[in-house]
Parts: structure tokens; C-alpha cells; sequence
């Protein structure tokens, strides 16, 4: 027996849901693995090249803010 004993998750868990409910952690659940495909879709296009949108935005901004300047 140690200190995290399968009894202790367990007791854990049903804490969890009677404060939060099944039907909104379901809805974290499902934010979370939007977040990691988006994550996962993030950093395989950050490999081959392409700006990311925020940086083209804001390269846009200052060339807006600065039209005399050369762009770098």
C-alpha cells in the first residue's frame, strides 16, 4: 500500500465527478484533443516552411506602419 493506492485514484476520480459532472468533463476532454491536433497540425506545418499566420499579420502591420523602411 503505498500512498497513490488504486483506491485512493479511485476515490479521486468520484470526487472529480460529483464536483465537475460527467457532461462537462467530457467537454474538457474533447477541448483537450482539439488542442493537441491543433498542436500536433502547428508544429508539422512549422517544419516545412510556411509563416506562421501571425507572423504574416504582422509583418503586414509594421510594413503598413513603416512604408518608406525596406522590408528585411
Amino acid at each position: 500500500m503505498g500512498i497513490f493506492d488504486w483506491k485512493h485514484w479511485l476515490v479521486l476520480l468520484l470526487v472529480v465527478l460529483v464536483l465537475f459532472g460527467g457532461k462537462r468533463l467530457k467537454s474538457l476532454g474533447a477541448d483537450l484533443g482539439d488542442s493537441i491536433r491543433a498542436l500536433r497540425r502547428a508544429l508539422a506545418t512549422e517544419g516545412k516552411g510556411e509563416p506562421h499566420p501571425a507572423e504574416v499579420e504582422s509583418a503586414a502591420l509594421i510594413a503598413q506602419q513603416n512604408p518608406s523602411q525596406p522590408r528585411p
